[in-house]
């Protein structure tokens, strides 16, 4: 069974931006925000005071970029969850942060951390940003600088960042599942396998002639809608499929593309046309997505009571209650901490 249209839907204005949100999708049309859930209905729709160029979203929370500021909306009824922080010249881009958090690349250079909540943190000096790709971990961020280097930064205590290698790239993917799709200066596509030293994999992929604006990785592989709008899939091509299967879903045109979960992808044009696409043969991977979903929401659960755990221990340690903080330290796995504050007991006690 092939990949086909589920639904369509028209926007009232044209489309600024689009971003995938727990099965369904965000839209960013004129100065209003929609969630749109994946069977067409609307969940909500908010007003903004600018126009959004850019979101993104984790379970229970979207993040959007509008004018020079950064706003978090709950996904539940669209309320603010944060009003809005700014920085002079605005922001280019953002990135959920795995465990929680996010990510913000600014014009002048710099890499800005925030909280779940919205509460910035911190800044690192990146240099210009073309296109954050992607995390490896919750510490090492991939990102492509503005002269097509892909970079890897360190965000920890001793900010370190460094250049994957001194290929330039026009185009490169989101990271998807560890692996991206990269466009050379000679138009070639590559597919990759980075970690923060370099490459584990680079192949270049001969058989594809394609010009891509966007690329996500379904359950059947690489699916890339190229400069012209058409969507094809880069492994049916490479198996020598002809373009009259369904490796290439045409007549299709958009200049947007998002995967919703591994069985369903949303592709829209500017002028607010947004297709639905799904593929029934995939539905088992579709429901590996959704497992994978509510792991991911648990880890940041995790990590949220993990980080009040160590704020408990830390304050108990400072008012000298000192068997609390040990059972905290060892609740976290903290050894070090727990020998340390055992010695303490010994040299003074509580």
């Amino acid at each position: 069974m092939s990949w086909s249209i589920g639904w369509s839907w028209q926007a009232p204005e044209r489309v600024a931006t689009l971003a995938a949100c727990e099965g369904g999708a965000v839209v960013s049309s004129g100065l209003s925000l929609t969630f749109l859930e994946a069977d067409q209905s609307i969940r909500w729709t908010v007003d903004l005071p600018f126009k959004a160029h850019a979101a993104a979203a984790v379970p229970g929370t979207v993040g959007v970029l509008a004018a020079h500021a950064f706003y978090l909306l709950g996904t539940q009824n669209g309320g603010f969850v944060h009003e809005g922080r700014t920085t002079p010249g605005g922001f280019l881009d953002l990135l959920p942060r795995p465990g929680g958090g996010w990510v913000l690349a600014c014009r002048r250079g710099q890499l800005h951390l925030f909280s779940a909540e919205g509460r910035g943190q911190r800044r690192m000096e990146s240099g210009p940003v073309r296109r954050l790709v992607g995390w490896f971990d919750r510490e090492h961020l991939l990102w492509q600088d503005m002269n097509g280097h892909l970079c890897c930064g360190r965000l920890t205590g001793e900010d370190r960042m460094r250049k994957l290698d001194d290929q330039r790239w026009s185009w490169v993917s989101e990271l998807h599942e560890g692996r991206l799709l990269l466009q050379g200066a000679d138009g070639g596509l590559w597919e990759g396998i980075p970690h923060p030293f370099g490459w584990d994999r680079l192949e270049r992929i001969e058989s594809s002639s394609v010009e891509p604006m966007a690329a996500v990785r379904a359950g059947d592989g690489w699916w890339v809608l190229g400069i012209e709008g058409r969507l094809q899939n880069l492994s049916s091509l490479d198996a020598e499929t002809s373009e009259t299967s369904e490796s290439v879903l045409a007549p299709t045109y958009g200049d947007l593309l998002v995967l919703c979960t591994p069985d369903a992808m949303m592709t829209c044009t500017r002028d607010g046309l947004l297709r639905q696409w799904s593929a029934p043969h995939l539905r088992n991977a579709e429901r590996q997505g959704r497992y994978k979903a509510a792991a991911d929401a648990a880890l940041a659960r995790d990590w949220d009571e993990r980080r009040v755990m160590f704020v408990r221990a830390r304050d108990a340690e400072d008012i000298g209650k000192l068997s609390l903080a040990i059972e905290l330290y060892e609740a976290l796995g903290r050894a070090e901490d727990v020998k340390r504050l055992l010695r303490r007991q010994k040299e003074g006690g509580e």
